[in-house]
């Protein structure tokens, strides 16, 4: 167990506004939030300023709280404050984390979310490559190539957030007033670059990495809770009335049990909840297979099987382009939800059968009809437009009914590959997802399906319909066909890129891709 990191001058004064004991555990911090008036102080020599008051923090019910403690490359810290933001798509915290024992005395970093992950993140000198101010940082789309602190990155959003609580000590005094732009960027290291254009003629930047909470060996979290609590008042489905319980840490929408309309939780609760109402079951009367709330034992990316929880259910469908004449699409994702890994998908697909997939923090190297992940190689396989069409439970970014995006799949080149690459792109954000297949039987006996032949769309080989004696004798004449006409006929190395199908890999979160 790690202990907390010792103070080389610990202070502590009156709140001047109520009196309350404030402390700081390093002298170098400039500000604090008092935890009983909520007034925002900051230092002056031995005294203190009262320059505002901060905003009520949203309970989010995070894992983490003030206190907790950790362990990061040998160096000891406490989570001593903690910033709230928002944006258009919901909310983000970001703990400071104080270091013990660095050159030079103690350090501050940053843990942040990341699609239910974790960042650990430090500042460091503002590069003088970036983009010079907030303007020029919205002009660039996502997806483009940057070099900033003379190093490749790729830009996965931009956003305008605003800071709208603060809580505890920090190394600068809050801005609580005013939006600001964000900028995240990303590499093939699985790196994370920041640039907060709060002062919009001087970005601060700050480079992170991925972290698991267990490798950091936290203790002294919160304790975990069945239900969220939303203050306030109660939260009612605007169209029917019925109690929404709300229980993922990072819930921005969630959809009714009873009516199925969809509120727009992400801004808290208070006043009138956006919203929208839906058809009362998916695509041909379809609801999921998998129970919302069931609980199933998987290894999804990790060494060991870990209780993944299913929290959420979308149905998708692709675009076809206006002078394409093949049938519209649909396919299923499940929104699975671990408290300290974060958020996968498990997709059910009638094409490619299951899969699964988490967000991934860098970015591929390559680009187009190669990219190359961790040591191996992908190859395009189809590239399409997708639509959320349906939805059920909770969400951790804020679904909009019609919400598109633009997908390209990708399938590992190896022999025998089960791999997966997923990039989803909307108008202000590029996601990477990975995963891998999965048979059907697996997924049954993970969450007790006890009629497992309902689950049965696993890959076939030279396969990419449903099972069907018909279906198959015609598709083996086709093959037949092919190869007749393929003696007469050149190879074309034209690549993928047609729509093929679509959503096998899944993965969508828009919304949750920054470290937000």
């Amino acid at each position: 167990m790690s202990s907390p990191p010792s103070a080389h001058r610990a202070y502590r004064a009156a709140c001047p506004n109520c009196g309350a004991p404030v402390e700081f555990a390093s002298a170098a911090s400039a500000s604090a939030v008092c935890g009983y008036c909520r007034s925002t102080l900051v230092r002056e020599g031995e005294a203190l300023r009262r320059i505002g008051v901060s905003a009520e923090l949203f309970d989010d019910h995070s894992p983490l709280q003030l206190g907790a403690s950790g362990t990061y490359q040998g160096v000891a810290f406490t989570l001593v404050g903690r910033l709230q933001y928002s944006y258009a798509a919901g909310t983000w915290n970001e703990w400071h984390a104080l270091f013990d024992g660095a050159p030079g005395g103690q350090r501050s970093g940053w843990l942040s979310e990341d699609n239910g992950a974790y960042v650990l993140a430090f500042e460091a000198a503002s590069p003088g490559d970036a983009p010079a101010d907030a303007a020029a940082a919205l002009r660039l789309p996502v997806g483009q190539p940057l070099v900033v602190d003379g190093r490749a990155w790729t830009l996965a959003s931009v956003v305008r957030a605003h800071l709208i609580a603060a809580q505890g000590e920090l190394p600068a005094a809050p801005r609580l007033q005013g939006e600001f732009v964000v900028a995240e960027l990303r590499n093939v290291q699985d790196e994370v670059g920041s640039l907060d254009y709060s002062d919009a003629a001087h970005p601060a930047w700050s480079i992170g990495r991925p972290v698991r909470l267990a490798e950091l060996r936290m203790s002294g979290m919160a304790q975990a809770t069945s239900e969220k609590t939303l203050a306030g008042r109660s939260l009612e489905c605007p169209g029917c009335g019925a109690a929404l319980p709300i229980r993922l840490s990072t819930t921005q929408a969630i959809a009714c049990p009873q009516c199925h309309t969809v509120t727009d939780v992400s801004q808290g609760v208070g006043g009138e909840l956006e919203h929208y109402a839906q058809n009362n079951a998916g695509e041909g009367g379809l609801m999921p297979l998998i129970p919302l709330g069931r609980s199933g034992t998987l290894a999804l990316g990790t060494e060991e099987a870990e209780p993944w929880q299913v929290v959420g259910y979308l149905e998708r469908c692709d675009l076809p382009d206006p002078d394409d004449d093949e049938e519209q699409v649909f396919w299923r994702e499940y929104l699975l939800y671990h408290r300290e890994l974060g958020f996968a998908f498990l997709v059910d697909s009638e094409e490619d059968g299951w899969s699964w997939v988490r967000p991934i923090t860098g970015t591929p190297t390559g680009r187009g009809k190669r990219v190359s992940w961790r040591g191996i190689g992908y190859e395009l396989r189809a590239s399409y437009r997708a639509k959320v069409s349906w939805v059920l439970g909770e969400f951790y970014w804020r679904v909009r009914r019609g919400e598109e995006a633009r997908v390209l799949d990708y399938v590992g080149s190896g022999k025998g590959s089960v791999g997966r690459l997923s990039c989803e792109q909307s108008a202000g954000e590029l996601v990477w997802s990975a995963g891998r297949t999965i048979a059907s039987d697996v997924v049954a006996k993970a969450f007790g399906i006890t009629d497992a032949a309902a689950l049965r769309r696993d890959v076939k080989p030279l396969s990419a319909t449903p099972s069907g004696g018909w279906r198959q004798t015609l598709f083996f004449v086709l093959i037949v066909v092919l190869l007749l006409a393929l003696e007469t006929c050149s190879d074309d190395d034209s690549g993928s890129g047609s729509r093929s199908g679509g959503g096998s890999f899944g993965g969508f979160s828009s919304g949750g891709g920054g470290h937000k």
